[in-house]
């Protein structure tokens, strides 16, 4: 019989534990961040994953939204449209969007001497 009454006692107590878990979860449900945290670059040679969220904070490298997002004025009140937009081969702008990126991030890296330079040593996903 003692069986019995501790398997009856964890199951009340596993049932208990996943409905105040199902309530947390409805009742403090995750806030979207402003801004994005990490950015998954897609390309040809391997993704690349950015981290957004140590460029832009002040706690990062405080880089301006403008310093990346060059066409975009933050008093619109409209967000950034992703380079793609309008980094294409046939569109506004001739210059692609990888060559965009190369010049921007890695012009970045090199000036500063900070950061990958290196093709693996960003894509790699």
């Amino acid at each position: 019989m003692e069986v019995k009454r501790e398997r009856t006692v964890a199951y009340s107590l596993a049932i208990a534990l996943f409905i105040v878990g199902i309530v947390c979860y409805a009742a403090f449900p995750y806030n979207t961040p402003e801004q994005p945290v990490r950015i998954m670059l897609k390309s040809t040679a391997k993704a690349v994953l950015f981290d957004h969220k140590e460029h832009a904070s002040e706690d990062g490298y405080a880089l301006a939204c403008e310093d990346c997002h060059h066409m975009w004025e933050e008093d619109e009140g409209k967000k950034p449209e992703s380079c793609g937009e309008c980094h294409t081969a046939e569109g506004e702008y001739a210059l692609k969007r990888s060559d965009a990126f190369h010049m921007q991030c890695m012009g970045c890296h090199e000036d500063f001497g900070m950061g990958p330079v290196e093709c693996s040593e960003c894509h790699v996903f």
